[in-house]
Formats: structure tokens, sequence, C-alpha cells
């Protein structure tokens, strides 16, 4: 995948497009990932024990990782993401329209 835990994301598709938030996890099997603030469902939680009453949780669902962009946050602008070396040898990702280096 091209994002990875800790990325500030944009959301380009789907009702949540264009909001930014950052990736709490990745799911690399089903190419999806969770945004922090974006996809949020709510679920009915019954009363496990006697004398509890039931709840309502909120929480993030994940969105397929061809539906986030890598985001800027210095020159506020979403970007695609290329692959470059460093003078070390290293490979590195690094933002197209910024040329800013991520990893």
């Amino acid at each position: 995948m091209h994002v990875k835990k800790g990325d500030t994301v944009q959301v380009i598709a789907g009702k949540e497009k264009g909001k930014i938030g950052e990736i709490i996890k990745a799911l690399p099997k089903t190419s999806q990932v969770v945004v922090k603030g974006v996809n949020i469902r709510t679920k009915h939680v019954k009363p496990q024990q006697e004398g509890e009453s039931g709840r309502i949780e909120t929480f993030e669902s994940p969105i397929h990782s061809s539906n986030v962009m890598l985001y800027s946050t210095k020159n506020e602008v979403a970007s695609r993401v290329c692959y470059t070396f460093t003078e070390e040898g290293r490979k590195v990702r690094m933002l197209k329209k910024t040329g800013e280096i991520i990893d």
C-alpha cells in the first residue's frame, strides 16, 4: 500500500470526501485503512450484566486505501506518492507535488 500507519491523508472519494485525518490502523490484507474522524459508525450494545445499562458506541470503520491520498500539512495540499533514494541509498516515499520526503 502507498500509505502507512501515522500518515496524514485526505479522503478523495465517497461521502467523506475532503476530510483530513491520520491513519490509526492499516489492514494490508484487505488494502483498507482506518482514518481518525472519518467514516464514523454507531453500534448499539446490549447490557452484558444485570444492572448494567445498554450504550451506544461510535467507532471509525475502515475505508479502501485507494480512496485516500497523502496530505502535506506544511503546504496544505494532497499529492500522489513516488519512491526515491537518499544519498545513503535508502528507499523513501516522496510527495510528487511538493518534493517533501515522508519517511
